[in-house]
Formats: structure tokens, sequence, C-alpha cells
């Protein structure tokens, strides 16, 4: 009985085969055509047929490729509108090669459809976020800076330090996940996703000042860049600018912040505002408070001093996303367990812990 159900499950997976389900399936998996192609005897050039939509896979070979791939065959499935992550932003398209591109953006494409499930049997939080559109040209001017203002006036309301980056953004409606180890050499990114922007942090820089910083960079693309091309340095600059004001606003912190590498001034800034010594550092030269010279000598002490890997002073635990583990848990609660969500998303139980690891 097994043996049929098995063959039924097989032949309709064969009938309802999309394509690019299986070029999902492999970037999940941060393999190359021909590395599949080895897995499951056949050739690159099948492989690139079978994505391309040109042959079908036999049923033998879906059976292979399910399992080499580490899904179920009902992952291949037509019927679900596919979600574009072309949009992404990367903080640098340098530092990582495309696969680790790709596989990061699989596991963002597979979160759209544990979070679709989702949205039928919970409410999120309403996707509240302002808009302040930047020129992906201008390089010098207060735009970044404004959007800042505009951004802190709407989502913050008050003057002083951030308590939470990542609380804030789950709260007007942001989808925040830490990626897989799988993925840990991709940085942060953001995808402006319609009906629900998402933000992605790295899982092994565990620095609760960077993250912030990351945080609030990522927000920047959201308020700024809808229409700008991922990746291009001047559009990462403004995300920069836009953190900057938005995490350390130049009206509150500006008398506060030494000309000079005041060592204890910083640490205690640091604390503070919830932001690393080396972004107090960058804040002082934008704002004109540190020349550039001083700047240059008190990075090169940070480097020499192997701080810019770790800084000294308090260690922080991450600020962790709750809303999608939140929701897990209540849709638990309501009958609907881990497996049985996994099974109606279309992807395996162990994607799903990665993605929304247990508290």
């Amino acid at each position: 009985m097994n043996d049929d159900r098995t063959a039924r499950r097989v032949a309709e997976a064969r009938l309802l085969f999309d394509c690019e389900r299986l070029t999902l399936a492999r970037r999940l998996r941060g393999l190359r055509k021909n590395q599949l192609a080895q897995s499951v005897g056949t050739t690159p050039k099948a492989i690139g047929q079978y994505e391309a939509g040109v042959h079908r896979p036999s049923e033998g070979t879906l059976s292979k490729l399910a399992i080499a791939l580490g899904v179920p065959v009902e992952f291949f499935h037509a019927g679900w509108s596919p979600v574009s992550m072309d949009g992404a932003h990367f903080r640098s398209l340098r530092s990582t090669t495309q696969i680790e591109r790709d596989q990061a953006l699989a596991y963002g494409r597979i979160a759209t459809d544990v979070v679709a499930v989702l949205e039928d049997l919970v409410d999120f939080p309403a996707v509240n976020l302002p808009e302040y559109s930047v020129p992906p040209d201008e390089i010098a001017g207060s735009g970044p800076v404004e959007a800042a203002k505009v951004a802190r006036k709407s989502l913050v309301g008050a003057s002083g330090p951030v308590p939470h980056v990542v609380r804030l953004l789950e709260a007007h409606g942001v989808l925040v996940l830490v990626l897989p180890e799988a993925a840990e050499r991709v940085d942060a990114f953001s995808v402006g996703l319609h009906p629900r922007p998402m933000v992605f942090f790295n899982p092994a820089k565990g620095d609760y000042w960077r993250n912030r910083f990351d945080g609030a960079h990522e927000l920047g693309h959201l308020v700024m860049h809808a229409d700008a091309e991922p990746g291009e340095k001047i559009v990462e600059d403004q995300a920069h600018r836009f953190a900057a004001e938005f995490l350390m606003p130049e009206e509150d912190i500006a008398g506060e912040l030494p000309g000079t590498a005041d060592w204890d001034r910083l640490a205690a800034l640091k604390a503070t505002w919830g932001v690393s010594m080396a972004a107090l550092l960058y804040r002082a030269r934008t704002l004109k408070i540190m020349d550039e010279g001083a700047y240059r000598a008190a990075m090169s002490t940070l480097s020499a001093r192997g701080w810019r890997r770790q800084e000294p002073g308090e260690v922080r635990p991450l600020e962790q996303p709750s809303m999608l583990t939140r929701a897990v848990e209540l849709v638990g609660g309501a009958g609907t367990d881990r497996d049985r969500l996994a099974e109606r998303a279309r992807v395996t139980r162990a994607d799903l812990d990665l993605l929304v690891p247990r508290r």
C-alpha cells in the first residue's frame, strides 16, 4: 500500500511539475546544475532543460531529484504564485558568490510560502512604513537624512535611542528572519516585497551593536529605495547615512560626540545609544565634529587593537525576531502543529525549523 501511495504521489508531482520549483530547491541547497546532475545520474544539460520547462523529468528522475534535494515530491507542484526576489538589497555584491546569494534568496522565497499559510490563520501587524524616495544617484544631498527624520517621526515618535530595532520593524509589519547557517557568508539584506517586506540578518555576525545598525540600514532601503538598483555603492552609502541619522539623530547626539578618540566617552555613548564605537566615529565624522585626520587615526587604533572584530565592553544578546515564532506557536495551539504547517507550506519540517527556530 505504501509503495502504491508513493507511486501516486510521484505521478501526481510529475503531472503538476513546476520547473521554477526545481530551480528554487536547487538554489536552496546551494548546488550548481552539474552537482545536482551528478547526484541523480543525469547531465547538467538535462537539469537545465527541466528548469527551463523544455522537458519534464520522468517519475524515476523526479523521485531522485526530491531525494537529492531533501524535499518532498509535492515541493515541485505548480499552483503557487511566484514571488520575485529580484529587488533584494545586498550589502556588497562583490563579497559573496552568486550561489550564496541565490541560496539566501531561496530561503527568503520559502519563507514567503510559510507566511502565506500563516496569514490565513493569524493576524499579522499591518505593514506601515513611510515612503521617502531618494534618487539613487544622489551622492551628497540631504535625502537620506530627511528620510530618516520622516521614518523616526512615523515609527519612533520620540527623541533619544531606539530601544529595540527588530521589535520596531516587526511592529510595523516587516518580516524579520535570521538566515540559516548555510547562508552565513551573506550579509544582512532586505526585500521590499508586496504585501510584506522582509529583512534578513546574518547568523554569524553575532554582534548586538552592528546588528542594530544593519537593521536600520535595511529599513533605509525599504523607505528610500523601492526603485533603486540593488548593490550600487551610492545606494548603500545612502542607507548607511539613513541608519546613522535614524539611530543617532544629529539633534540629540551632536553635543555628545567627541572631536577626538576619547575611548571612555565613546564606550559610554555606545552603551546609551546601542551602536558600535565604529558607528559613533562614523557619525562624528559625517557631522564634521571629528576631522578626517582624527577619524582615520581612530579607525587605525580600532584595527590595531582588534576592535574591528570585537569591541571592548559589555556583550549583549542579539535582538531576536519573534513575530513568526509567536505565529507558529499560536497556530500550533489551535491544532496546526509544525508538521502540518510545513506540509501546507510545502516545505520540509527541517527547513521550517531553520527559518523559525523554537524558543
